[in-house]
């Protein structure tokens, strides 16, 4: 076994569970830190947040573009899974919807923070939109083929443009506290349904 096959073994073995929860534990703290302090905060802040010491950080993500693109993945894996939970439990295909956009607002006030770093030069962040598209259209077109077919909306809404026009709700916010995109998206959403 050559050292290369080593290292291979090692990428592919899983973490164990409490790893996995220790790094889930410092990707929610570095949002949450990106969000009101944005991707440039110190690294104490997220450390202090996620009841950790810096190194413990370091361990995970050398750099911090690397806890950036795995906060931003993390959170686009979350919305992936979440469609078709939501549809197995929810009441209505639609409120199955509603409560995936709502997330979909979650995540985007998030992005927001990370804005400005994923349209710099750095190369490592150019995969991200297309990661992006590649996981969450499915699962919103899942969401409004659901619910379209169950009758409760109209079934020519195309989910790269509802997306986008949640997006753009959202990104009107700026620093205008009488702003709510919540509200608004809540009105987008209540509008596609089927009229009567």
């Amino acid at each position: 076994m050559t050292d290369s096959d080593r290292n291979t073994g090692r990428a592919a073995r899983p973490k164990r569970a409490d790893a996995r929860r220790n790094e889930e534990t410092l990707l929610g703290a570095a949002a949450a830190v990106f969000v009101t302090s944005g991707v440039e905060a110190p690294i104490r802040d997220i450390a202090a947040k996620a009841g950790v010491g810096t190194a413990t950080i370091y361990r995970h993500f050398p750099t911090r573009a690397d806890l950036i693109v795995a906060v931003y993945r993390h959170q686009v894996e979350a919305l992936a899974e979440a469609g078709p939970a939501l549809l197995a439990s929810g009441d209505t295909p639609h409120a199955a919807l509603g409560r995936w956009i709502d997330l979909f607002v979650d995540f985007l006030v998030t992005k927001l923070g990370l804005a400005a770093v994923l349209q710099s030069d750095d190369p490592c962040f150019d995969p991200l939109h297309s990661y992006f598209l590649d996981r969450l259209l499915p699962v919103c077109t899942q969401l409004l083929d659901a619910a379209a077919g169950s009758g409760e909306i109209r079934s020519d809404i195309d989910a790269h443009e509802l997306m986008r026009g949640v997006a753009s709700l959202c990104a009107g916010a700026g620093s205008d506290p009488r702003y709510d995109s919540r509200r608004l998206v809540g009105l987008l959403v209540a509008g596609l349904r089927r009229p009567n």
